[in-house]
């Protein structure tokens, strides 16, 4: 992965406004628009299955606009907020807590996905030289970059003393939107997030409530056809067409099933007709 420096009057101009910025960015794929709408989609490695829909949901929702889609790379929800992007065809940046060199890049594990962000026109942006190892205190670091480039950040899940609720709170302190998903009140995964509503987070349950938060009318939002779909949801599209089932699609489509199952949520939500799943009466 070959990066390149970029000053910070290249960038959105609110990530140069947060206290002590970052002295150098380096990039690697397409250098973010300095006017677009940036949301940053942040929640628990260990994430409840909820919390997995309800971000997958959200995302989903939001296909169409130009709203920029920003995590941290991370396993779980950043991961999650990530491949729903990818899927509905939003662009989507990453903020590694590493270097962006290949043999550094973590987590390692994502690496593919990292691949696939930049294939679609996103970008992986760090501060770190490009051989830096990610260490414990360079992700606070990280996550102030986040917040910084963020109009609003959409807290999905997060426990006490999480990275989440780091990049939440410097949201606070840089005057951004801090969003929170509703969580169930019996898991103890939803409880700083139903903390966060209750100190004057907005509470978020779909699509139309980020649109809204980003000045985005339903009417200004494209009208979904086949020219604008994703790679996923045109594969899909075409099983559709061949007359498969639900269960045929699954095991043809050439991602993976989280993937295709974003994407048929997706198509679903925009008022395609799609298979429904059958079920063997003798189970």
């Amino acid at each position: 992965m070959d990066s390149i420096e970029i000053p910070l009057c290249d960038l959105p101009k609110q990530l140069a406004e947060i206290p002590h910025p970052p002295k150098k960015l380096f990039c690697v794929g397409k250098v973010p628009r300095k006017d677009g709408k940036y949301l940053v989609a942040v929640g628990s490695r260990n994430h409840s299955v909820y919390a997995q829909e309800a971000c997958r949901k959200i995302i989903s929702e939001l296909a169409g606009t130009d709203i920029y889609i920003v995590s941290g790379l991370a396993l779980g929800i950043d991961t999650v907020a990530h491949e729903t992007a990818l899927a509905v065809g939003l662009s989507t940046i990453a903020f590694p807590g590493s270097g962006l060199d290949a043999s550094v890049l973590y987590p390692a594990s994502n690496f593919a996905l990292a691949e696939r962000i930049l294939q679609n026109g996103g970008a992986l942006i760090s501060e770190f030289p490009k051989k830096f190892r990610a260490t414990p205190w360079g992700f606070p670091r990280r996550n102030r970059l986040m917040a910084g480039i963020a109009h609003a950040v959409l807290v999905v899940e997060a426990t006490e003393k999480s990275g989440t609720l780091i990049t939440a709170r410097m949201a606070l302190d840089y005057n951004r939107d801090v969003l929170a998903v509703p969580g169930e009140i019996t898991t103890p995964f939803a409880k700083e997030t139903n903390n966060l509503i209750r100190q004057g987070a907005t509470p978020i349950t779909c699509g139309d409530d980020i649109r809204e938060i980003f000045g985005i009318e339903k009417s200004e939002v494209q009208e979904k056809n086949t020219d604008t779909l994703s790679p996923q949801q045109k594969e899909i599209l075409e099983l559709v067409a061949q007359n498969k089932s639900l269960e045929e699609i699954y095991s043809l489509f050439s991602g993976t099933i989280s993937e295709c199952i974003v994407a048929l949520t997706a198509l679903e939500i925009d008022g395609f007709d799609l298979p429904k799943k059958t079920f063997n009466a003798t189970n």
